[in-house]
C-alpha cells in the first residue's frame, strides 16, 4: 500500500478531480469527510456517467459523482482479501482505512500481483505436484498445465467431472494464477473418489 494518497473533499469541484486523475495517472481516488473518514470514491467512469448533475451554482462536485458506499480494507486485512474484493468489484484501487474508518492509504491492483507475482515454471510445479499427483494421485503427465503470465490452462481426460472440478477449483488456489481455462474433458458424470 502507499500512504501518499490523493484526494478529495465532498465538495471537491470534479474538474479539479478529473485534473488530479490524469496528473498522478490514477483511476480513482476516495472521498474524505471531516475527519478523513472513507465516505466514497471517485472514478474516471463516475465521472463520465455523472456530467448531467450539478449543484446550485452549476459545478459538479464529488458527492455528486462518487460511489457510495466505499468498498475499502482494513489496514490488518490480508493481502488475499484485498485481491478478492479487487476481483469481485472490478475496482483497480482501494482506500486503506483504520479501526475508525479514516484513510491511511490505498492498495492497487498492481501493488496486489507484485506479492502473487510468481514465475510461471513455479505456478506449473506446484500445480503439477499439488494439484495432478498429490490431490487427484495421478502421474504428472495426466494432464497438461500450460502457464503464461499466471494464467492456467488445463488439458486432459479426466476420469470423473468431479475430478475435473478438483483440478480447477485447485489450480485457482494456487499464488500467483490469475486464471484457469480448463480444457479438461472427463468420461463420467460422477464425484471424484480415490481408489
Amino acid at each position: 500500500m502507499t500512504d501518499d494518497v490523493v484526494s478529495a473533499r465532498s465538495g471537491t469541484p470534479a474538474d479539479d478531480i478529473a485534473r488530479w486523475l490524469a496528473e498522478y495517472d490514477i483511476s480513482g481516488l476516495p472521498v474524505l469527510d471531516a475527519e478523513d473518514r472513507v465516505i466514497g470514491v471517485v472514478s474516471a467512469t463516475d465521472l463520465q456517467h455523472h456530467r448531467c448533475a450539478t449543484t446550485t451554482d452549476g459545478a459538479l462536485t464529488a458527492d455528486a459523482v462518487m460511489s457510495t458506499p466505499a468498498r475499502t480494507v482494513r489496514a490488518d486485512d490480508s493481502v488475499v482479501r484485498a485481491a478478492r474484493l479487487m476481483s469481485t468489484s472490478g475496482m483497480e484501487r482501494l482506500p486503506v482505512v483504520d479501526e475508525e474508518a479514516r484513510l491511511v492509504g490505498m492498495v492497487t491492483r498492481r501493488d496486489v500481483l507484485q506479492i502473487f507475482a510468481r514465475p510461471d515454471a513455479d505456478i506449473r510445479d506446484e500445480i503439477v505436484d499439488e494439484v495432478v499427483v498429490r490431490a487427484l494421485w495421478l502421474s504428472p503427465r495426466s494432464v497438461d498445465v500450460v502457464v503464461r503470465d499466471g494464467t492456467v490452462t488445463l488439458s486432459g481426460h479426466l476420469e470423473t467431472s468431479g475430478a475435473v472440478a478438483i483440478a480447477v477449483r485447485m489450480t485457482r488456489q494456487v499464488d500467483g494464477v490469475t486464471a484457469v481455462v480448463s480444457r479438461l474433458t472427463h468420461r463420467h458424470e460422477a464425484p471424484y473418489q480415490r481408489a
